[in-house]
C-alpha cells in the first residue's frame, strides 16, 4: 500500500502536466506499453499476456518463453507456496523480457465445463480460486512486476462475450464472483485489475458502478483499472466511471476526445487526476519512475534452464490428478517392462497450453512419448502411433518439412511489400504461423504495408498427397514451382470473435502428390485491405502458412493401435481435446473427445487389461469408458514439462499430488449452466448452486467429485474437532488427525466443508470452507490446523448490504474431496 511521503511525490509529478500530456497516458501507446512521459521521470511500461507464461511484446517463436501448467492444472495443486514459487519464476521471466505487467491470473469461476476460457481460470470454487490465485499474485509481484486480476467480473463465457449481458444477483456476486478478487486485492495487494468485455446487471464492466464502490471503495484498491483489450466503449461514461487505462494503443474512446470531455466539463478533472495518479503508482512500483524501486528485493540472476525445468516438471506432476487406479495399476515398475505401447493423437504432439491469448511459445516441449523413451531407455521398447486424428485443421507448416531459399536451415523468408510491390523489410523465421502488433521488420509500421510474400522449399519426406494452403483474412495468392496453386479470397465470419480470427482463422488448401524427396518451391503471397479490416485488427497482421503431410487412413491406424496394445505389457493412451474445441473466442458446445478417441481407448482397453489413459485438456470431458480401464490420469495442459512429470508419475518416482479444482460430470445430462446467451443475456439462475454444489443440490453423483484424487499411499481420517470462535477475527480452528495406512511415504489434501441444516437462507448442501496439504511417511500419524475465518460462515444479506453469520450450529465435515468427508463435527455460533 502506499504511504504519505510517496503519495507527495505523485502528487507533484501530476502536477508538473497538462492537462493533454494526461490524457495521453490514459491510452496504450500501441499493443504492448505505455507512453513515456520524460516531463515526470516515466519511462516505458511494458504489459505482457501471461496466464501460461510471459510471452512479451512479439508472438511467435522468435521470443521463447517458459511454458508453465495452465491455470487449472495449478489449482490442482491445492499448493499456495509451490504457486507463489511459480510466480516467482514469472517475475523473473518477465525481467528477462523487460515486461513490466503480467496480464494475469484469470480468476474468473468455472461456472460450466462449457466455458471455453475454463483452462485459464483456476476453479469452480471461490475459497481455492481466490487462495491461489492471491499465491500466484504474491509470487509474481515479489519480484517488482505487477500482476493484473481479470477478468472483473462474471466474465465466465466466450458467447457474445463482447455484448453480453449477464445477470446476476446480488448475493450470487457477492459469495462467488466477486469473491476471489477480494481476496486477491486485500490480502495479495494486487497492483492492476483488469475490466471484462462483458455487462453485468445492464452496465458493461468497464463503466460500472462496482469498479468505483466495491473495487476501490470498499477494498481499498489503489492500483490501475485497465480495459480488456477493445473493451473501452465510451468517452465521458468510462471517463467519470473508475477506469483507469484503456488499452491497446495509440486509439481509444479516450486519445482525442477525453481533454475536450474535461474542458467542457463534462468528465470531472478530479477523475482524470486520479486516473494519472494511479498510473504513476504503477509505474514506481514496477521501477519505471525515475527515483522509484520496485518495493521487492532487486531481481536477482535469471534462472537457468535446468532450475525452470525442475521447477515445471514437479509443478507439473503435483497437479497431475490419477482420478481412477483400479488394483493398483500405478504405478507402473520399469524393471517388469520390456515392451510398452504409447498410443493416442496427443502422445507425440501434446497440448501443454491453451489457445488463445494464453498462448506462449516454449524453447522446447517433452511429449509423453519422449518422456517415457527417455525414462525408460534402450532397454525397453516403446512402439507408437497416433490411432486417431483429433483435429480437422491443416496446421503450421513444421520447419522440418522447409528450406529457406539458398541453404538448408527449415523455415521460410518473408517479405513486406508496400503498394508498389518495393520491398520494405524481410525476416527468417522458423514458425509458420505469423503475427505482427504495431511494426514488422526493421520497424515498418504495420499500416505501410500492402502485401507479405512468404517464400521457400517444401520437401518432401515421404511420398503422397500434401495439403498446402493458409489461414487468415485477405487474399492469398499459392505458387508452386512457379506455377499458380490457387488464388482465393478468405473472408472473416462478421460474427467471428476477433481472438479466433487471430488464432483459429478460415483455411484453404490444395493436395499436391509428391514423390519421396522432392523439392517444391513455395510463393504464398497475402494481400491486405485494410480498409475491410474491423478496428481490433487495424494495427495486426495475421496469418498462417499451413502444410499437412500424408497421414494414413484412420483405419489403418486404429488396428496398428490395437495391434500395439495387444503385444505391449502396457497401453498408454493419450487422449485430449485441440485448439479447435477449448480455446478463447468461443464456448464449447459438447464436452466429449474430438474425433474417434473414446473408440480409441475401449478398443486398445479390450485387448489390453493394463492399460492408463492419460486425459490432456484444460477441462472436463466426457470419459464414457471410464469404468473399463484399471487407470485413468488427468493431465490438464502441464506445460513443456508435460513428457518428463508424466514419467515421473507413471514409474513411481513421484507421486501424482492433483487433486480436482472442478466437477467433472459423468454424462451430457448432468446439471450444467449454459453459457449461451438469449436475447443477449446471460441468466446465472443457479444462483450459488455452482459445479459440485449444483451436483449436491440435485442430488446428482457426477464421474469425478471436487477435490478428488488418488496418490501412491492410503490414509485414514482418524479424527476432527473444532474450538469456538477466538480473537477478533472470529476464526474457528478445526484440527485433523490422519494416518498414512500405505506402504510408501505420500500427500494428501484435507479438506473442511460447512453446512447448515435448517438455514433460512438459500445455501448449498455443503461448501469448502478451508483446507491444507499434509505429508506423512508410512504407517505414521499426523495433523493438521486449519482455520475457518468468519467469513466462511457467512451470507450476504441483500437488504444489510453487509455480511451476516447466521446464529446457531454448523456442521464440519473433513474428507478427501467433496463426496468423501467421513468426519464430521459441530461448532455453534451466537
Amino acid at each position: 500500500m502506499t504511504n504519505t511521503a510517496e503519495e507527495t511525490v505523485l502528487k507533484q509529478r501530476l502536477a508538473a502536466l497538462t492537462l493533454e500530456q494526461k490524457v495521453r497516458l490514459l491510452t496504450g501507446a500501441d499493443w504492448w506499453s505505455l507512453y513515456p512521459e520524460p516531463a515526470v521521470g516515466l519511462r516505458r511500461v511494458v504489459l505482457s499476456d501471461g496466464p501460461a507464461g510471459v510471452r512479451g511484446e512479439l508472438w511467435d517463436e522468435r521470443d521463447q518463453s517458459a511454458n508453465i501448467p495452465s491455470a487449472t492444472a495449478l489449482a490442482a495443486t491445492w499448493d499456495e507456496a509451490r504457486i507463489e514459487a511459480v510466480g516467482s519464476l514469472l517475475a523473473a521471466e518477465a525481467r528477462r523480457k523487460g515486461v513490466d505487467v503480467l496480464l494475469a491470473p484469470t480468476v474468473n469461476l468455472h461456472r460450466t465445463p462449457y466455458g471455453g476460457r475454463h483452462f485459464e481460470c483456476f476453479s469452480e470454487d471461490p475459497l481455492l480460486t481466490g487462495r491461489i490465485g492471491a499465491a500466484y499474485v504474491r509470487g509474481v509481484q515479489s519480484g517488482g512486476v505487477a500482476a493484473t486480476v481479470k477478468h472483473f467480473v462474471a466474465n465466465d463465457a466466450e458467447t457474445d462475450r463482447f455484448t453480453a449481458d449477464n445477470q446476476v444477483a446480488e448475493r450470487v456476486l457477492r459469495e462467488l464472483y466477486l469473491a476471489p478478487f477480494e481476496v486477491i486485492v486485500r490480502e495479495a495487494g494486487a497492483w492492476a485489475v483488469m475490466a471484462a468485455y462483458n455487462a453485468v446487471n445492464g452496465t458493461t464492466m468497464t463503466e460500472h458502478p462496482m469498479l468505483r464502490e466495491v473495487l476501490k471503495g470498499e477494498w481499498g484498491f489503489d492500483g490501475v483499472v485497465m480495459t480488456d483489450w477493445f473493451a473501452g466503449r465510451s468517452t465521458e461514461a468510462a471517463g467519470n466511471a473508475a477506469l483507469d487505462l484503456m488499452m491497446p494503443g495509440p486509439n481509444s474512446p479516450w486519445r482525442t476526445a477525453l481533454a475536450g470531455a474535461v474542458a467542457a466539463g463534462r468528465v470531472s478533472a478530479d477523475a482524470v487526476d486520479d486516473k494519472v495518479v494511479r498510473l504513476l503508482r504503477l509505474a514506481g512500483r514496477v521501477g519505471a519512475l525515475d527515483g522509484s524501486e520496485p518495493p521487492a528485493v532487486a531481481p536477482g540472476p535469471v534462472a537457468s534452464a535446468a532450475t525452470i525445468a525442475a521447477e515445471l516438471r514437479a509443478t507439473a506432476a503435483a497437479g497431475f490428478v490419477l482420478a481412477r487406479n483400479d488394483a493398483g495399476a500405478l504405478p507402473l515398475k520399469a524393471a517388469k517392462l520390456r515392451r510398452v505401447a504409447v498410443i493416442g493423437p496427443n502422445a507425440a504432439v501434446a497440448r501443454t497450453l491453451g489457445g488463445g491469448s494464453a498462448t506462449v511459445f516454449p524453447p522446447y516441449t517433452v511429449s509423453p512419448l519422449a518422456g517415457l523413451r527417455a525414462a525408460l531407455g534402450e532397454g525397453v521398447r516403446v512402439d507408437y502411433t497416433p490411432g486417431v486424428r483429433a483435429g480437422t485443421r491443416v496446421p503450421p507448416a513444421a520447419p522440418e518439412l522447409l528450406r529457406l531459399p539458398g541453404d538448408e536451415v527449415g523455415g521460410v523468408e518473408v517479405r513486406f511489400l508496400d503498394g508498389v510491390g518495393a520491398v520494405l523489410g524481410t525476416e527468417r523465421r522458423t514458425g509458420c504461423a505469423f503475427q505482427w502488433f504495431a511494426r514488422v521488420a526493421d520497424g515498418v509500421p504495420v499500416a505501410q504495408v500492402a502485401a507479405v510474400e512468404v517464400v521457400t522449399r517444401l520437401v518432401a519426406r515421404d511420398a503422397g498427397q500434401y495439403k498446402i494452403g493458409c489461414s487468415g483474412a485477405g487474399r492469398f495468392r499459392l505458387t508452386l514451382d512457379g506455377k499458380p496453386a490457387f488464388d482465393q479470397r478468405i473472408e472473416i465470419p462478421p460474427d467471428m470473435d476477433p481472438a479466433v480470427a487471430g488464432t483459429l482463422p478460415p483455411q484453404h488448401a490444395t493436395q499436391v502428390l509428391l514423390e519421396q524427396g522432392a523439392e517444391v518451391p513455395v510463393n504464398l503471397r497475402y494481400e491486405l485491405h485494410w480498409e475491410n479490416r474491423p478496428a481490433a485488427a487495424a494495427t495486426a497482421i495475421s496469418f498462417q502458412f499451413n502444410v499437412a503431410p500424408p497421414q494414413p487412413p484412420e483405419a489403418a491406424e486404429l488396428d496398428r493401435a490395437v495391434a500395439l496394445a495387444r503385444a505391449a505389457d502396457v497401453a498408454v493412451v493419450v487422449v485430449g481435446t485441440t485448439e479447435e474445441v477449448e480455446s478463447e473466442g468461443f464456448d464449447r458446445t459438447s464436452l466429449a473427445l474430438p474425433g474417434r478417441q473414446d473408440d480409441l481407448v475401449r478398443m486398445v482397453a479390450a485387448v489390453n487389461p493394463r492399460t492408463v489413459v492419460v486425459v490432456n485438456s484444460g477441462a472436463p470431458v466426457l470419459l464414457p469408458w471410464a469404468a473399463e480401464v484399471p487407470a485413468i490420469l488427468l493431465s490438464w495442459f502441464p506445460g513443456q514439462e508435460f513428457g518428463n512429470a508424466l514419467a515421473d508419475v507413471l514409474l513411481g518416482a513421484v507421486e501424482p499430488g492433483g487433486r480436482l479444482p472442478t466437477t467433472w460430470p459423468r454424462d451430457p445430462a448432468a446439471p450444467l449452466p449454459s453459457p449461451q446467451p438469449v436475447a443477449g443475456r446471460v441468466s446465472y439462475e443457479e444462483g450459488v448452486h455452482i459445479g459440485h454444489r449444483r451436483f449436491l443440490r440435485d442430488g446428482v453423483t457426477p464421474l469425478f467429485w471436487f477435490g478428488h484424487g488418488l496418490g501412491y499411499t492410503t490414509w485414514e481420517y482418524r479424527a476432527a474437532t473444532a474450538e469456538p470462535p477466538s480473537g477478533r477475527d472470529g476464526g474457528v480452528l478445526v484440527r485433523v488427525r490422519m494416518r498414512n495406512t500405505g506402504s510408501r511415504p505420500g500427500g494428501e489434501v484435507a479438506q473442511v466443508y460447512l453446512s447448515r441444516p435448517g438455514s433460512a437462507v438459500d445455501r448449498p448442501v455443503r461448501w469448502l470452507a478451508g483446507f491444507a496439504r499434509i505429508t506423512a511417511e508410512p504407517g505414521t500419524e499426523t495433523g493438521a490446523d486449519i482455520v475457518l475465518p468468519a467469513r466462511a460462515f457467512a451470507h450476504w444479506d441483500t437488504d444489510a448490504a453487509s455480511w451476516a453469520v447466521e446464529p446457531g450450529s454448523y456442521q464440519i465435515h473433513v474428507g478427501r474431496c467433496a463426496g468423501d468427508l467421513p468426519l464430521m463435527t459441530q461448532i455453534a455460533l451466537p
